[in-house]
Parts: C-alpha cells; structure tokens; sequence
C-alpha cells in the first residue's frame, strides 16, 4: 500500500516528461512512449489520473496528426474529449483536495478548443467538410479564436453558406484587422470593397507606410467583380509605387488578370517576371503552363512541368501543367488522369477542372465534361474561359439553343467587352438564321479591340464563308501588324491560296510551324501546296 503514492508522483513525472517532448517537437518519441502509457492505463485504471489520461490522448493524437494519420488522430482526440468531459464533471463533484501537484497540473492541460480545431483540421483533410464545420459550431462565439472563424469562414463558403461565411470573415477582421486573405474572402462574397476598407481604416491611418492598402482593396474589389481593366489598372499603379515594386503576389494577379482579359501576350511577361524573382513560385504556374501549351511551346511546358514537381508534387499546379503537355501532344487519357489527380490535391483548382472537362470533351465524353465546366463556372464565375468550355460542350452536342442562352447571361452577367461579343457571335455563327448577328458582334469586338484574336479568327471564318478573301488578307495583315500568331499566320496562308498567291502562303505557313511546330493544319496546307506544285517543277 505505501508504494501506491510513489507510482502516482512517478507517473505524473512521465506525463511531465511527454508533455516536455511534445512541447519541444520530439513526435515519434511521443507516439511510442504515450501509446505505451495509454495500454499502461487501459490494464490499469487507476495508474493515472483522469486529467493525465486526457493530456496523453491529446499528446498522443497529436503525433499522429503529425505521421498524417488522420482518421487515428480523430478518434483518438474524440476519446480525449469524452475523457475531458468526464474530468470536468469530477472537477466539479470533488472537492479541492489541497494538493500543490494539482495546480500546474490543471494550468498545462491542453486547450478543449485547440482539440477541436485539430479535430476540424483532420476532417478537411479526410475531405469531411460537413464534419469539420459541425465540430466548430459547437464552440461558442465567444471562444473561437481567429483562426477557427478563419477555417469556418473558409468551410462556410465551400458549402455555398455564404451569409455564414460573411459573418465569420468578419469576425477575423474584428480580431485581426490586417488579415489580407480574409478581406479577398470578403470580396470573393460580393462584399462592396468600401465596405470592407472601413474594418480596415483604423489601422492604416494608425501605423506609417501602409497608404497603400486601401489601393490594395480596391484593386481586389475589382477583381471580384470582373472589371479586368480597372483591375490592372489599379494594381499597375501599386506596382509603380517604389516600396511595392517587384512584388510577386502583385505581379501574378496582374498576369491572371491579363489572362482573364485575353492579353495572353503580357500574362506570359509578367509569369516570366515572377518567376525570375521567386523560382520557387507555384502559385499561377497552371495558368502560365497552359499559356505556353496553347502557343505550342510544349518543351517548355514539359521544363516547367520537371522544374514544379521537384519544388512540391503535393500542389495541384505540377498536375496541370504536365497535364497541359499531355493535351496538347493529343493524349488526352492521360491529360484526364493528371486533371483527376491535381482535383484530388485541390478540388478548388479551377485549371485542373477545365483541364479535365476539355480531355473528357475530346474524348466524346460530353456530359461528363460539362460536369466540370459547371463547377469550374460556380467557382470562378468571372472567368470567361469557364463559360467558353461549357459553350463548347453545347455545340459539340449540337445544343446550339443552350449555348445560346449561356452566352447571353455571360453578355449580360460579364458586360459588353471584346471577349463577351466575340463569345456570343461564336454560338451566332453556328445558326444559319443569326449569320448577320454575328457580324456585327464580331465588328463590335474589333472596334473595341483590334488586336483580339479569337475575334480575328472568327471573322475570318466568316469573311472565309463569304469567300471574300481580299477582306479576310486585309484583315489578317493588320492584327499581324503588332503580334505574331501561328493561327493567324496559317489562316492568313489558306487565305492567299484561295487567291494563287502560292509563295506569300508558302512563307505564312512556314511562320506558322515556326510558332509551333506541332500544328497540323499549316502542315497539312503545306503538304497540299507541295503536292499541286510538283507537276509543274
């Protein structure tokens, strides 16, 4: 019987012990000693104290959070919970028994609300969503800390709860008025950007050097609501300012936004300048690949492809990009394995989503592939290149009346801008009936752009049914007065054919497979040249 003391304080050093390896990061030491003490206590209940049973669940849960052990994890912290719940009831009955051990004993349990939010953690990462928010919800406002509302936040807008999601961003700000990735969730949610910069305005006029905030948010707000122009504007003239020149976060949301206009031209300058000054950026490399895959730069592609999978192959962004390569070489099984598996790391990943919805498209697997441009559309509803998809999925099925209606909500959701006209008059040309529509969209869109190539490409076509090919050569050398293209150069070739102008098409197609030398149908236009011309030598 005397030794039985003994035991307990020996014990409560060991506890002690995990607790100090725990705190000094030693995980897999944890995990073996606290799982030894756990089968210790499981033979015999009485060896340690309900409080100490509940720190070793904890410890010992938090090592196999570390070993990504993530299903273990949460049982175990779940039993941790029962154990604290038990202890708080014990606390409760049982009176203060005086001793001095007791104290820090009490003062070091591990936070309840820290369990749950690893508990929360577990559950995204096992993609239990619903789980996740359910174990949040049941801390008190009052107790969550920033970071939970932030992981709520986050969790809400997932699930379509947008009101709930509003209220949880605003909380974090509440907390933590600088918390940037909090104010985009903000805007993301159609929150008005004035709005937004007024949770913020204490603090920017309270520390120096921080004027430029305000800009920051209202370029955002722009972003969020599709005004590309006002956008780049706005974060050109941040870009300007000294202190924030040849920042990379800046400069990747300018070469997205010139994506998202259709200047692809200087969405490549800027990628090349981000990554020149951060070579470890995967952040927008997706895009960037896909920019490169589509002007036939496919060594590149594949470069960029080695080069991301060696700085982390557990983003989406590496999938992507060699999954660009894949597509455009014409693989497209297996273009649609590496789309599946950047959605599996991130079902967020818009590219990845249109990656895979364009590989099921060439595979005759059309509705399977609208599938993904409709979630690709609910998560980036301002991206034109989302509804451009989705339209070429109708025609491919020949719904050419569900294509109708989709490009005029995006003519009417987006604004009429160049890429939204040239949209609607694609869908316009495949109508007999709306022929003359179309061509004055697409004169629309090339007065406000002559430059845009899809609607180059598109009149062309149409000039091409006309056969009023001295119009279409006129046309193609004035938006290849500024910009070289191997779609334009080739159609420009096919076009001097038409009227025997032979060597001038032989030299266009020639720039053509100079652009990208895969590109079958200015080889095919040449062999064909080739062909007529060899009885005549």
């Amino acid at each position: 019987v005397p030794s039985a003391p003994r035991l307990s304080a020996a014990s409560m050093s060991v506890v002690e012990h995990v607790r100090e390896m725990a705190s000094a990061g030693l995980h897999s030491n944890v995990r073996l000693l606290s799982g030894l003490l756990l089968t210790m206590s499981g033979n015999n209940p009485e060896l340690f104290s309900p409080s100490q049973k509940y720190q070793l669940l904890v410890y010992h849960a938090d090592s196999l959070f570390h070993d990504k052990e993530y299903r273990n994890a949460v049982s175990k912290y779940t039993m941790a919970l029962q154990q604290k719940k038990a202890l708080s009831k014990t606390s409760k009955v049982r009176p203060s028994t005086g001793n001095a051990a007791s104290t820090p004993q009490s003062q070091c349990l591990p936070s309840e609300i820290e369990v749950k939010y690893k508990m929360a953690e577990c559950y995204t990462m096992l993609k239990q969503d619903k789980d996740a928010i359910a174990i949040l919800d049941g801390i008190p406002s009052r107790q969550r800390t920033p970071k939970i509302n932030m992981m709520l936040a986050n969790l809400y807008k997932k699930a379509g709860q947008e009101r709930s999601s509003v209220t949880s961003y605003k909380e974090v700000l509440r907390q933590c008025p600088l918390a940037l990735d909090a104010i985009l969730g903000l805007l993301s949610l159609s929150v008005k950007g004035a709005e937004v910069a007024s949770m913020t305005i204490n603090v920017i006029q309270s520390i120096p050097n921080l004027d430029w905030l305000s800009v920051w948010i209202k370029a955002y707000a722009f972003v969020h609501t599709g005004d590309n122009t006002r956008a780049i504007n706005t974060i050109c003239s941040l870009e300007k300012k000294s202190l924030l020149r040849d920042n990379v976060d800046l400069l990747g949301s300018l070469a997205d936004l010139y994506f998202r206009a259709g200047d692809n031209k200087n969405s490549i300058l800027k990628f090349e300048q981000a990554q020149m000054l951060d070579p470890y950026l995967i952040k927008g490399m997706d895009v960037y690949g896909y920019l490169l895959a589509r002007e036939g730069r496919l060594e590149d592609v594949e470069n960029l492809g080695c080069r991301l999978f060696n700085i982390s192959d557990q983003h989406a962004e590496p999938w992507v990009v060699s999954g660009c390569h894949s597509f455009y070489s014409k693989r497209y099984s297996r273009a649609l394995y590496l789309g599946a598996k950047a959605i599996q790391l991130n079902s967020n990943s818009v590219q990845a989503l249109l990656l895979k919805g364009a590989a099921l498209r060439n595979m005759g697997r059309v509705q399977e592939a609208i599938i993904h441009f409709r979630e690709a559309i609910r998560l980036a509803p301002c991206r034109l290149d989302c509804y451009e998809g989705l339209i070429e999925c109708y025609l491919a099925s020949n719904s050419i009346r569900e294509a109708m209606v989709m490009a005029n909500n995006v003519y009417k959701t987006l604004g009429a801008n160049a890429q939204t006209l040239t949209l609607l008059a694609t869908v316009c040309l495949e109508d007999p009936v709306t022929q003359e529509k179309a061509k004055t969209l697409l004169d629309k869109a090339l007065t406000q752009r002559p430059d845009y190539i899809k609607a180059v490409v598109k009149k062309a076509e149409l000039l091409s049914r006309e056969q009023k090919y001295e119009d279409g050569i006129a046309l193609l050398r004035n938006a290849l007065a500024n910009q070289s293209d191997c779609v334009l150069h080739r159609i420009l070739g096919d076009f001097l054919v038409a009227v025997n102008e032979y060597q001038e098409a032989m030299d266009q197609y020639s720039i053509a497979l100079s652009l990208d030398p895969n590109d079958q149908k200015s080889l095919e236009g040449m062999q064909k040249m080739e062909k007529e011309e060899s009885p005549t030598d």
